[in-house]
C-alpha cells in the first residue's frame, strides 16, 4: 500500500508514518517544512519512508506535490499538515487577517491535494481519505483557539462531501479526531492548563500521539464499508 501523508516528519504526524511504516509492504511518504534533520533521521530510520519537502505556504511546493501524486500512485492520503498555533488569544484580539491566512495556508493546499488524489482514485476505482480533525470540534472549545477550530470545522465538512462523492468509486473519506496532546502544536500552552486538561481527564492524563496514530493505522486498512466516520478520541468525555 502507498501513503502520502502531509506534515508526516514530527508531532502527531510523525508517529502515525511511524506506524504506517511498520505494515508490511507498506510505501510512506511524509511531506515536511522545516524538519528536514527529522526528516533525513526519519528515512534512515524507516527505510520506507520517503521524505517530500513541502511548506504548505509555499504555492510551489503545494503545486509540485499535486503534480507528483499522479507518479506516487498512492492508495491513501492522510490530511494531517497544520501551519500556526492551536491556542492563540480570545477571538475578539485576534486580527481577522489571520482567519484569512489560516485558510490560505492550510485550507487550500489540503483542498489541491485532496481534489489531485480524488482524480487519480477515481482512475483506480479505489482510494481512502483521512483526515486529522479534533475533538475540540465536539468540546467545549478551549479559549484562544478561535482560527484552529475554524479551519478543523470547514475540513469536518469537507470530509462528508468527499465520502458521499466518491464512494460509488470505491473511495472512502473518514476522519480522527483526537482530544489535546504534547507535540509541537501545543508546546506554548501555559503548563497551568496543562495541568488543568490532565485533572479533568476521564484517565487523568493526556493521550498520546502513539494512540492517535492507532486510530489512523485503523481506517487505513479498514474495509470500504466503513465511509464518513468520525472517530473522537477523547476517553467517551463526549459521546452522542
Amino acid at each position: 500500500m502507498k501513503i502520502l501523508i502531509t506534515g508526516g516528519s514530527s508531532g502527531l504526524g510523525e508517529a502515525i508514518t511511524r506506524r504506517l511504516a511498520q505494515g508490511a509492504g507498506n510505501v510512506v511518504y511524509f511531506t515536511y517544512n522545516s524538519s528536514a534533520d527529522k526528516a533525513e533521521k526519519f528515512t534512515a530510520d524507516c527505510p520506507n519512508a520517503i521524505a517530500i519537502k513541502c511548506d504548505f505556504k509555499n504555492a510551489d511546493d503545494v503545486g509540485s506535490l499535486k503534480e507528483q501524486l499522479a507518479t506516487l500512485d498512492i492508495d491513501v492520503l492522510i490530511n494531517n499538515a497544520y501551519t500556526g498555533e492551536a491556542i492563540k488569544t480570545y477571538f475578539h484580539k485576534i486580527p481577522s487577517e489571520d482567519f484569512l491566512s489560516g485558510f490560505s495556508q492550510n485550507l487550500i493546499p489540503t483542498i489541491i491535494i485532496t481534489q489531485a488524489a480524488i482524480n487519480l482514485f477515481r482512475k483506480k476505482k479505489s482510494g481512502k481519505i483521512i483526515t486529522v480533525l479534533t475533538s475540540f470540534l465536539v468540546n467545549t472549545p478551549p479559549t484562544g483557539s478561535s482560527v484552529y477550530i475554524a479551519n478543523k470545522a470547514y475540513l469536518e465538512q469537507l470530509t462528508k462531501v468527499w465520502a458521499t462523492e466518491n464512494i460509488k468509486y470505491n473511495i472512502t473519506s473518514n476522519s480522527v479526531s483526537p482530544s489535546f496532546m504534547l507535540t509541537d502544536l501545543t508546546k506554548d500552552v501555559d503548563e497551568r492548563v496543562i495541568e488543568q486538561m490532565k485533572q479533568d481527564h476521564p484517565l487523568k492524563k493526556l493521550l498520546t500521539t502513539q494512540e492517535a496514530a492507532e486510530s489512523v493505522y485503523f481506517l487505513a486498512n479498514a474495509t470500504s464499508q466503513i465511509n464518513g466516520l468520525n472517530i473522537v478520541i477523547n476517553s467517551g468525555a463526549n459521546i452522542k
